[in-house]
């Protein structure tokens, strides 16, 4: 990256911070809302010029451009402003990350390499200053999701906002995080020594799934038959029969195009249900994903290519090519400190080929539907969940400022540490 182009995300940053404290205090709290006079864009349906949009009782009631608006409604005008459905980042650390150089405030793994009765809901953070800083770009939903060992543990969907963990939570588990054992491109001179290495850890894993389905036959067994010998609970095995039974997916870490490829032959021989999050080499192996019908949680945009040859705009491309071969991609940031940046993420993408409306849906209704919760979330409908935020541009621009903000038909103070700090040394003279 330029220094132009350094000069130009810090300037747009600062239009961000502005544009937060330009917004206010959020409306007064009621039941029901009205947001008037604004283009609204559901994301499944089409455009909507001087639209109004109902909200009661924490749902959307009404959509369109001759809505009645109940008298008891708080109104806000949306002249000359757009209305989106809030944002998902598909994979974070919120929650569980605070401070890189304080291992206390960091509660991401566990030891061990086969953890799947861990779960990351009840470890969440509600008070993280991460938060605040993240929804303040429009970001309603999170899925936080567990790192270490070869099994992580269960990944939990959040809504950022809420007075402990319980209150953030909109569905756990949501799947199953497995790293895929997978040879480092940076490693060549070892690449032989390293390959072995894999081979036995991928072996490792499918042994460990075969354990768990023969405990769940077993058990399965004593329920036909009582007088057949039960076996000794396992809480790990346990944890693995959902994903097992195909009703809880496995969302699975892999980046490398030979690695992919091995994470695919996996899949199908368990016969599990899978997300696949990172791969970088997707666009290398577009035809063996298209057959699997797998979607991609893609992972930070803002890394370099992992081989040269490829060209410096590899990780750009790659959702472009996904999308184009018919594939479902989604984006995340995977980090804490920097989940904010998600809508660039899918910016940078539509940069490099991925249409723009699709880049959006990467955002919105797409990951409500990897997650299964696109019955409430994801899109401006009628008997939606009021996840939305009023802004004046789209949200994918980094100069875009959002200007109100509801979680679950609630509005949201927009005002962070960002804005705090702001405050604090533009007053000083």
């Amino acid at each position: 990256m330029g220094i132009k182009a350094y000069i130009s995300v810090f300037l747009g940053g600062l239009l961000i911070i502005a544009g937060s404290l330009g917004a206010g205090e959020p409306p007064q709290k009621a039941d029901v809302y009205a947001i008037t006079n604004a283009t609204v864009v559901p994301v499944t349906a089409p455009t909507i010029e001087k639209g109004t949009v109902v909200i009661s009782r924490g749902r959307i009631v009404a959509v369109g451009a001759e809505v009645e608006i109940p008298q008891d409604a708080t109104v806000i005008d949306g002249n000359g402003l757009y209305v989106y459905p809030a944002l998902i980042n598909s994979s974070t650390m919120l929650g569980l990350y605070e401070i890189g150089s304080v291992r206390a405030t960091i509660d991401i793994s566990e030891t061990g390499k086969f953890n799947p009765d861990v779960r990351v809901a009840v470890a969440i953070n509600h008070e993280s200053v991460h938060i605040p800083i993240t929804r303040s770009v429009g970001i309603a939903l999170a899925l936080v999701a567990p790192r270490g060992g070869m099994i992580g543990g269960q990944s939990a969907l959040i809504r950022l906002e809420g007075g402990n963990w319980s209150e953030m939570l909109v569905k756990s588990p949501v799947g199953l995080h497995i790293s895929f054992p997978q040879v480092s491109p940076r490693r060549r001179a070892a690449e032989e020594e390293d390959k072995e290495e894999v081979s036995k850890a991928i072996q490792e894993l499918k042994d460990y799934f075969t354990e768990a389905r023969h405990y769940m036959e077993r058990k399965e067994g004593v329920a036909k038959d009582p007088s057949l010998p039960a076996p000794p609970i396992n809480m790990k095995f346990e944890a693995m029969i959902p994903v097992l039974k195909g009703e809880m997916p496995i969302i699975v870490s892999v980046d490398t195009e030979e690695s992919i490829k091995e994470a695919i032959k996996f899949v199908e021989e368990m016969k599990l249900k899978a997300i696949f999050h990172g791969v970088s080499d997707g666009w290398k192996v577009v035809d063996e994903l298209k057959k699997t019908d797998i979607p991609v949680i893609l992972s930070s945009l803002y890394g370099t290519p992992r081989e040269w040859k490829d060209g410096y705009d590899a990780p750009y491309r790659n959702a472009g090519i996904l999308c184009q071969a018919g594939i479902k991609v989604v984006f995340s940031t995977g980090d804490a400190a920097l989940a904010n940046n998600l809508p660039y993420h899918a910016a940078k993408a539509a940069a490099f080929g991925l249409p723009k409306e699709e880049a959006l849906k990467g955002v919105t209704i797409y990951p409500a539907q990897i997650f299964g919760v696109d019955k409430d979330y994801g899109s401006i409908e009628v008997g939606k969940v009021a996840n939305l935020i009023v802004t004046n541009g789209c949200p994918l621009e980094i100069t875009t400022q959002v200007r109100h903000m509801f979680i679950d038909g609630k509005p949201i103070d927009l005002s962070n540490k960002h804005t705090e700090l702001y405050e604090k040394y533009r007053k000083k003279k």
